[in-house]
């Protein structure tokens, strides 16, 4: 199996995102090989709500702070590691979720890296049968339940 590359940076997230960089990227490089990917690249990155609000507005036109968007890289020519694309990760929603649902910092960001890369492989849960699909992934990735769990799409 080919390695995988995971391009992380935490330098806009204050000193809890920095300080879980190098376990996040671990995590990602877990996951990727739960799902037997190989030979590809991800992009990770850790900010501050305002700047997922900033992102969030930009994109998708929605003007508040989120746990985590996922942008997935366009097709490229296939040579070289294939790009997955970009997750970035609100540190700030993670411990306030954190407290909210009564878990760890760390397991809140588990939860987003992990919905995160599954939206990149084209996850979504529009519907209820995708919901339970990616719940399942989520499941797989994790060792317990995910996001999805926690609303009313499953």
């Amino acid at each position: 199996m080919k390695r995988n590359r995971i391009l992380a940076d935490a330098s806009r997230a204050g000193k809890s995102g920095l300080a879980e960089l190098a376990r996040m990227k671990r995590m990602a490089s877990r996951f990727l090989k739960k799902l037997k990917i190989s030979n590809a690249e991800l992009s990770l990155t850790l900010v501050r709500d305002r700047e997922i609000r900033d992102i969030n507005k930009q994109w998708r036109h929605k003007n508040t702070a989120t746990d985590v968007l996922s942008f997935p890289a366009g097709d490229a020519p296939d040579i070289g590691l294939k790009a997955l694309g970009d997750i970035i990760i609100s540190v700030e929603t993670a411990a306030r979720a954190a407290k909210e649902f009564d878990t760890s910092y760390r397991r809140e960001l588990n939860l987003y890296l992990a919905h995160g890369l599954l939206h990149l492989l084209g996850h979504d849960h529009h519907s209820k049968a995708e919901a339970r699909k990616m719940a399942k992934y989520e499941l797989l990735l994790l060792g317990t339940h995910g996001m999805l769990h926690r609303s009313d799409e499953v």
